[in-house]
């Protein structure tokens, strides 16, 4: 699919500066420029509409009235998800400086934003440790100071898991985090256990990779497996909770389960 994220970031980048430009003016000339200014971005979302499919043009405009999307463009996040790694390591501060990490499925970077920010990867704070941040992704991810990434590279591929333990500088990881889902095929018990599967396969990199004491975030959407996942988890991390941040949306089976304080397994 098309990233219609990126189309709309665009058009209100277009028009959000007009008022910059229309300092002193008479407040009627303002309110006829702010209605040109609507009807304008009106015709260019329309426009770029006529390519798309019905699915997707719901999804782009419920994108131009989404607030999380507003402030990622504010902060220059690459998506809106960036605000539900940010709750959830805000309220459980599974982030801190000097950590090495890896951000499973990190197209098209927002989770790799925030880690880097968190981690101190770029060793702004110089009293603070730097940390590591190494992104994976089927799909191509545009560079980011202060992460490394592997584009075109499944995770879930034995190679790939022995070429994040080269690059990470300690061959091992603090923190795993994956917000990575499949292509929907339409047929929730399907995706539900395609996703469980990514996340058994995680699992199974995390005994690889993860210090002891350390930390797992995956996605899952809602189903009758979640509790396989779980309860795996569960064998290997002393903590092991569900948590739905706001910013994810309420319609949406998406959860996200935090396991912290890994067990190493005895081998």
């Amino acid at each position: 699919m098309h990233n219609t994220c990126t189309d709309f970031i665009v058009i209100r980048s277009k028009f959000s500066n007009l008022s910059d430009r229309l300092n002193g003016q008479s407040p009627c000339f303002l309110q006829r420029a702010n209605n040109v200014v609507s009807r304008r971005s009106l015709h260019v979302t329309c426009a770029l509409d006529k390519s798309r499919t019905a699915a997707e043009q719901r999804w782009l405009a419920r994108q131009m009235k989404d607030p999380y999307v507003r402030e990622a463009q504010t902060h220059n996040y690459r998506c809106r998800s960036a605000f539900k790694l940010l709750e959830i390591d805000n309220k459980h501060h599974i982030l801190q400086p000097g950590h090495h990490v890896i951000d499973c499925g990190a197209a098209p970077g927002a989770w790799s934003q925030v880690a880097v920010e968190k981690v101190n990867s770029l060793g702004r704070d110089s009293a603070a440790s730097a940390g590591f941040v190494v992104g994976v992704d089927l799909l191509n991810i545009a560079p980011l100071d202060g992460a490394v990434f592997l584009s075109n590279s499944d995770i879930t591929d034995f190679d790939t898991q022995k070429k994040i333990i080269s690059v990470l500088p300690s061959g091992k990881a603090d923190v795993i985090l994956s917000d990575m889902a499949p292509n929907a095929t339409g047929i929730r018990d399907l995706d539900h256990q395609r996703l469980v599967n990514m996340c058994l396969s995680l699992l199974e990199l995390s005994e690889r990779v993860l210090l002891s004491g350390g930390t797992f975030l995956c996605k899952v959407w809602d189903g009758s497996e979640i509790n396989l996942v779980r309860d795996r988890l569960r064998q290997r991390f002393q903590d092991v909770r569900t948590v739905k941040p706001k910013a994810s949306r309420m319609e949406s089976a998406e959860v996200y389960l935090l396991a912290k304080l890994h067990r190493q397994q005895k081998r």
